[in-house]
């Protein structure tokens, strides 16, 4: 049995005419995780495409192709399942889209996974040998991240990526932003792995410095901390993501740095307090931003700040006050993203009541496109103001100012930011009004980018 597992990927990240360069791409675990699960006794030959480091070939031979799906690599996806299903050859799709809006994934396949798929992947796979698969499968409400294999990274072209040395503990997160793909998908309740698994794949794998892709690995402080204090005899150094929270659990951010951690990606979202309160991250305080920072910069550990525009209460001065907040308060790697209304998520339903959705081609959804109507500026205002951050940000004076408050090792963190600085300065290549209004938007919005 001959199974291909592939990661289409969108106009960002595609391997040719993409925005990003190999610098800044780690490997992703999804697929490598699905090839772990596939049953022994089946015997089956496993092999993976990533489109964000090589084409898929259009001729493969294969008796079942499966495929991961986030929203902004949807249209790729549908459209690489029309080609192999006129082959003749049968097709998967799950992932984070098709979970969130089953029923428009479901007219693209012969099978959709809901939900994570530890246990319904090899449900579907015995069935297909017997010639039985059903057309959907959904998570089971009893799911274990207990004792499951380690993932296949063996599968992975390790000098394609930055680093294929990446892990996981936990999923999900206890928190219910309005915007976020996560509660909407798999429920706030977190999925932890064993600690002694996590640790058990770290030392199988021999590497020094990983990197954590849990949503948020503070969600439950008490398997964080057993998880840090586990970490602390392997001498790693490791990268993840947190929210701001950390820093007010001083005792959790010391343990968390003697364990290793030497980076933190953390969502601050908005330097305006009605933004953050309106989108339900009210913890996060724009006025504790810079002692958080410097807080986290004591401890030796570098922070990529995410911030998103398009927020109801942003105005179009946002850009350029985010922009230079962000180089006075000195975050080591700051990025920006459109705030997107993921199909499947409460932002998206409100934006539809209100009637401010302006496409459903969803590989714009990619959250560095607008495709809704901002509440107080233009679409052009929208795109233009983030663009605009980007470039003030990462020009080579802000990365100068804020390199001098840099936490993380220089030379690494230098070239993290050579590497956005290319991503900003070509943005203006991928979202003219042109890239961005899909045919059956152009009527709706024609106007506003004119």
């Amino acid at each position: 049995m001959r199974i291909v597992l592939i990661s289409p990927k969108g106009p960002l990240y595609r391997h040719r005419g993409g925005i990003f360069r190999r610098s800044l791409r780690y490997a992703p675990l999804t697929l490598t995780t699905l090839a772990s699960l596939v049953p022994p006794e089946l015997g089956a030959e496993v092999q993976i495409f990533d489109e964000g480091i090589r084409n898929v070939p259009l001729d493969l031979d294969a008796d079942l192709v499966g495929m991961t799906v986030i929203t902004g690599s949807s249209m790729r996806a549908y459209e690489l399942s029309a080609h192999f299903r006129k082959r003749g050859l049968p097709v998967v799709l799950g992932g984070p889209h098709v979970t969130l809006v089953p029923d428009d994934a479901q007219r693209h396949a012969d099978s959709i996974v809901e939900g994570y798929a530890e246990d319904t992947w090899p449900e579907l796979l015995r069935d297909f040998t017997r010639g039985a698969m059903k057309p959907r499968y959904r998570q089971a409400p009893n799911l274990s991240l207990v004792n499951r294999p380690f993932p296949r990274r063996d599968l992975m072209p390790k000098h394609r990526y930055a680093t294929t040395n990446v892990f996981e503990a936990t999923r999900s997160c206890i928190h219910d932003c309005e915007f976020c793909v996560a509660p909407a998908a798999w429920g706030r309740e977190p999925y932890m792995k064993p600690v002694e698994d996590v640790i058990a794949d770290i030392r199988q794998n021999g590497s020094r410095k990983i990197i954590f892709i849990d949503l948020n690995l503070i969600s439950d402080k008490e398997y964080a901390t057993r998880l840090f204090t586990a970490l602390i005899p392997l001498r790693l150094q490791w990268f993840g993501l947190s929210t701001i929270l950390i820093c007010k659990d001083e005792p959790l951010l010391e343990l968390a740095a003697r364990s290793g951690c030497r980076g933190l990606l953390i969502g601050f979202e908005s330097i305006r307090m009605s933004n953050l309160r309106s989108t339900r991250k009210g913890f996060n305080r724009p006025e504790d931003y810079q002692a958080m920072v410097d807080l986290l910069h004591r401890h030796g550990i570098a922070i990529q700040g995410c911030f998103v525009f398009g927020l109801d209460h942003d105005t179009p001065d946002v850009f350029l006050e985010t922009a230079k907040a962000v180089v006075e308060l000195g975050i080591d790697l700051p990025r920006y993203a459109i705030t997107t209304p993921f199909p499947g998520t409460p932002f998206h339903a409100r934006l539809e009541r209100e009637g401010r959705i302006l496409t459903r081609n969803w590989e714009l959804y990619d959250g560095q496109h607008v495709v809704f109507r901002p509440a107080q500026m233009s679409v052009d205002e929208l795109q233009r103001g983030t663009e605009a951050a980007w470039k003030y940000t990462y020009r080579f004076g802000s990365i100068a100012r804020r390199l001098r408050k840099a936490a993380g090792p220089f030379m690494l963190t230098l070239a993290a930011n050579l590497g956005y600085r290319h991503y900003a300065n070509n943005l203006h290549k991928f979202y003219t009004c042109d890239w961005f209004i899909g045919p059956e938007a152009r009527p709706i919005v024609e106007e506003v980018c004119r």
